[in-house]
């Protein structure tokens, strides 16, 4: 099992996620992201919108994955 935080992840807070793979990990940050965007909590929409930015060019956006998920991969093991 691996920890990253929702900044690590892209996102703006400290809030950790735990997961024995990227694709889990992933996946926890979108249901925090989706939780955030309901209450419209105001860091969290910035940083979304720069993800959204990066959504527009495929492959800068595929590169900015690859590179959160290398990250995931460095880390030890809890």
């Amino acid at each position: 099992m691996k920890t990253m935080s929702c900044k690590q992840l892209g996102g703006a807070c400290d809030k950790m996620f735990h997961a024995n793979t990227f694709d889990e990990i992933a996946e926890l940050s979108q249901i925090h992201g989706m939780e955030m965007f309901q209450k419209q909590d105001k860091d969290h929409l910035e940083a979304m919108n720069k993800i959204q930015q990066l959504m527009k060019n495929p492959d800068v956006m595929l590169e900015w994955f690859e590179s959160k998920r290398k990250e995931f991969e460095a880390l030890p093991d809890d």
